[in-house]
């Protein structure tokens, strides 16, 4: 008799009960629907396809767009003791015959295929064969908006993935993704033939993530205050360049933290290396591009950091989400600043992408200014972007320390002006200058210290004054040319404005300290909530942890997770039974570990 979906989570994964949606889904896609499941990353997305790949008869075909991780995904799985392999580029041919073997045989739960190679004749072959011996059991199609051609994600490869329903059509398929507003949701319907597919919309809300926004200032020295007491800790910082990325990670180094690059400059072999070694090493920070990161699978990074803007709220939340999939406390932190506005949208009007495309890409630039901007609850204003209504988190630096809003149309109204009077020709250093009466040559050269304007925000310091540029042009009031050197000009906006038939109200600049970490919640400290005996035996086991995964050459969080480490420390388990009790602790990994386990728990 075949085990039922709670006994599989229970005795395979280690789990005691579903959460959420998984249920619902596993029941529909077990039972041959199709779906498009919705979930944010860390919210259990794998187990929607593995579960049903153990209960139908077959094989489960898993398209993932990232071979560095499908190793990582694999051992997992066998670990739990679910009979998993992949294919792709990385296997000789010996290696492949091998797996191709054990296909038809029927010795595989699990397949993970990238993308690329389930289009070449051969995979197509394979899968004819598979299918007219009745061995899939369904298609689960990751990271599903690689198919919206205008995501920043978009893989052309899964454009091909739709012909599995004209294929095969009686197989059914679950396509998955962490983020994807109401237009890509409908993109990724539309492209995979997904059109008749149950669409499960979970939660967006990550609650043990902290959002963070300060206003860009000097970034080296405010993303070191941030990492001051983070010493340790799993974390990416994202940067826009790639030549920033190297400085930036060169620079961590010195200051004693162990930094590694990521960038698509990188050749191939450093890139792989440099990914492996944060996956499988603890403490680890990424420096990176957004070419790092899509499927990342560690659950133990700590925080996620922004030294620039990205293009869009999807891009912020799929990128910060890859902090805290443990659930444990967790920081998405950013620093930005006027002229990360002004790249972004010279970015998007220098493209050569349709008008239509560059419109799109605008209004979720403007989407994302807004959060930066919004004097409202961080995460209330993200999930609304989702279409999700939310009370205040009290866990974001809005909530936690509330900005002071004022009547902002007179300094506008002087700031509007002051970029009329020097001609819309001179950057935001320059017009702050005219603002304060700074005495400079270029303001005597361009007969600037004569205008009218010249003075008349010498109550406000240049901080102060860059915050209200900043807010002008993430409002639309303004807009920076990159042409002529971030030259600051005035759009049709500014009009009512300027001649007082419209208000606007402001963000007041306060230059606020990094804020050191709230002592609830902490996430510099594993053992911050366990007792001294429980917190010496967790290091024990961490340390027992590190040496396994180091003989097994897997990343630590494959053999197990904290949490469970975490109650393993608490609970003390002192048979086989009791272990199965812990979260995340599965027959396989008991017949593996358990009498090891006992031992190191009974000797403290």
């Amino acid at each position: 008799m075949r085990p039922n979906a709670l006994e599989i989570l229970r005795t395979t994964f280690g789990y005691p009960a579903f959460r959420g949606s998984q249920e619902e889904i596993i029941s529909h896609v077990s039972g041959g629907g199709d779906a498009l499941v919705l979930m944010p990353t860390g919210g259990g997305k794998s187990l929607c396809y593995q579960i049903p790949a153990l209960l139908r008869h077959g094989v489960g075909i898993v398209v993932s767009p990232l071979i560095a991780l499908m190793q990582d995904q694999v051992d997992a799985l066998l670990q739990a003791g679910v009979r998993a392999a992949f294919l792709n580029s990385t296997l000789d041919w010996p290696q492949v015959q091998e797996i191709e073997r054990r296909l038809f045989s029927g010795d595989l739960d699990l397949l993970y295929i990238a993308p690329e190679r389930l289009a070449g004749e051969r995979s197509i072959g394979l899968l004819d064969r598979l299918h007219e011996q009745n061995r899939i059991a369904l298609f689960a199609i990751d990271e599903a908006h690689c198919v919206s051609q205008w995501g920043h994600d978009f893989r052309p490869e899964y454009l091909q993935l739709s012909a599995f329903h004209e294929r095969y059509p009686t197989i059914p398929r679950i396509a998955l993704t962490a983020t994807a507003d109401e237009a890509t949701r409908n993109e990724i319907l539309q492209r995979l033939g997904l059109g008749e597919a149950r669409v499960f919309l979970s939660s967006f809300d990550r609650p043990n993530i902290r959002y963070t926004v300060v206003e860009k200032d000097n970034p080296r020295r405010q993303l070191q205050a941030f990492l001051a007491d983070r010493k340790g800790e799993a974390g990416i910082v994202y940067c826009l360049s790639r030549k920033k990325v190297d400085e930036t990670a060169e620079w961590l180094n010195s200051q004693g933290y162990a930094a590694l690059p990521y960038h698509a400059g990188m050749d191939a072999t450093s890139r792989a290396a440099n990914q492996r070694r944060f996956l499988r090493e603890e403490g680890q920070i990424v420096v990176a591009t957004i070419a790092f990161g899509m499927g990342i699978d560690k659950p133990d990074v700590r925080f996620v950091a922004h030294l620039d803007l990205p293009k869009s709220i999807e891009a912020y939340y799929q990128e910060t989400g890859r902090a805290g999939r443990d659930g444990e406390p967790s920081e998405a932190w950013m620093a930005y600043g006027l002229q990360d506005v002004v790249l972004q949208r010279s970015r998007i009007d220098d493209s050569t992408a349709p008008p239509e495309q560059k419109r799109l890409e605008a209004q979720k630039l403007n989407a994302l200014l807004a959060y930066c901007e919004a004097p409202r609850c961080r995460r209330v204003v993200l999930l609304d972007y989702f279409g999700e209504k939310h009370a205040p988190c009290g866990n974001c630096d809005v909530c936690l320390d509330p900005p002071e809003l004022f009547d902002g149309t007179v300094v506008a109204q002087k700031a509007l002006s002051a970029v009329f009077r020097t001609g819309q020709r001179f950057g935001a250093l320059h017009v702050i200058d005219v603002l304060r009466g700074k005495k400079s040559d270029k303001a005597a050269q361009w007969g600037h210290d004569q205008l009218s304007v010249f003075g008349i925000g010498a109550d406000l310091d240049d901080a102060s004054w860059r915050a209200v540029l900043r807010q002008l042009v993430a409002g639309g009031l303004l807009q920076a040319d990159l042409a002529e050197h971030g030259a600051l000009k005035l759009t049709a906006e500014a009009r009512p404005v300027l001649k007082g038939e419209q208000s606007i109200e402001m963000r007041r600049y306060v230059a606020r300290k990094s804020a050191a970490r709230p002592k609830k919640g902490s996430t510099a400290a594993h053992t911050a909530d366990l007792s001294p005996e429980a917190a010496i035996l967790f290091e024990t086991l961490r340390q027992w942890r590190a040496d396994t995964a180091r003989e097994q050459a897997v990343p630590a969080y494959v053999i197990l997770h904290d949490r469970t480490l975490k109650e393993l420390a608490e609970m003390r388990p002192t048979t086989r039974g009791h272990l199965a009790m812990v979260t995340g602790i599965g027959a396989a990994k008991i017949e593996h570990y358990g009498d090891e386990l006992i031992r190191l728990i009974a000797d403290h």
